[in-house]
């Protein structure tokens, strides 16, 4: 494994972050797949998780270092709580999670974030979920409603995030969501956040232009996820003709090429593709090959689409 360090923090992460998801047949994710309502649900669990299958996922990811695992909905937490008592990984682990029905769309203007007792309340109900002393990384994915909402909003959330570390709660915050360019550099400037959460992928790829410069230049670690933009990516292999495992390695590649990258969020069910992606890391330069690969995904018809979509998804809030 290769580690860097996450930004100006005294912390090296794991290059490649392993991902919560577990999956349907289908290859869609479940819980949000199978009842959304449920699975932004606090205290809902859905039967299965964390067993055989995701628990040899997860001895592949402890036999390689891997060092963050990023859960979502509280089947993750549960399941990798109790995933990490039964199978202890020989060396200190972060989670990255975040309050559940707090952030994004499923609270309206996330006023529940800005409320401390309520927010204290939450990150005590999953620290008692994961089973453990603290949240290592705390993901507050608040949209630009909030802000639009109330003019104090990030002074709340700053207060918020200050108590919670004086308490020993949490241990660093990760700013995070979905509204796109204007919202995350909002979220730098206040000052208060120690690490970016954001999608990043050669499709989806305008934070490159300002955010992650912005988050280095206030030494904050960036964690990124959804380079295979969200299985799309596989979709387009197949309408050039590509193999599927060189479009994979030259997207986390890219992804990885970029200074300011700390990690990559990686899902999988299956540990043959876990370890396919850890050899990415045997050699991270950007190939002939592999440049060759991208400009060949780019000109496919769904590629085009997708990367217009988020061009005015990320630079028009989230619109």
């Amino acid at each position: 494994m290769i580690y860097k360090k996450l930004g100006n923090l005294d912390v090296e992460i794991s290059r490649l972050a392993m991902g919560g998801h577990e999956y349907l047949p289908t290859g869609a994710s479940r819980g949000f797949n199978e009842d959304f309502e449920l699975a932004i649900k606090p205290n809902y669990i859905f039967d299965g998780f964390g067993q055989d299958a995701r628990k040899q996922v997860l001895a592949v990811a402890f036999e390689n270092g891997i060092n963050l695992f990023d859960v979502t909905m509280d089947s993750e937490k549960e399941a990798l709580g109790r995933n990490l008592k039964e199978m202890r990984p020989p060396y200190d682990v972060f989670i990255q999670t975040r309050p559940e029905g707090m952030g994004y769309t499923y609270d309206r203007n996330n006023v529940k974030m800005a409320q401390y007792d309520l927010l204290r309340a939450e990150v005590q109900r999953i620290v008692k979920l994961l089973d453990r002393d603290q949240i290592e990384f705390l993901n507050l994915p608040f949209m630009k409603t909030a802000l639009d909402n109330d003019p104090d909003y990030l002074v709340k959330i700053k207060y918020n995030i200050e108590a919670l570390k004086r308490e020993g709660l949490i241990r660093f915050a990760c700013a995070d969501t979905f509204s796109g360019e204007y919202t995350y550099l909002k979220q730098i400037e206040a000052g208060c956040f120690d690490v970016v959460y954001i999608n990043c992928n050669f499709g989806d790829y305008q934070s490159i232009n300002k955010v992650l410069p912005a988050a280095q230049s206030k030494g904050m670690g960036v964690v990124c996820r959804e380079a295979y933009m969200k299985g799309k990516l596989f979709k387009m292999a197949e309408e050039i003709g590509a193999d599927k495992s060189k479009v994979a390695h030259a997207a986390l590649k890219w992804c990885l090429s970029h200074d300011e990258v700390t990690t990559v969020v990686y899902g999988t069910g299956k540990p043959r593709n876990l370890i396919d992606a850890i050899s990415v890391l045997n050699n991270l330069e950007l190939t002939e090959e592999d440049l060759s690969i991208i400009e060949k995904v780019k000109q496919s018809a769904l590629f085009k689409e997708f990367a217009a979509q988020k061009d005015v998804e990320f630079l028009h809030d989230g619109a």
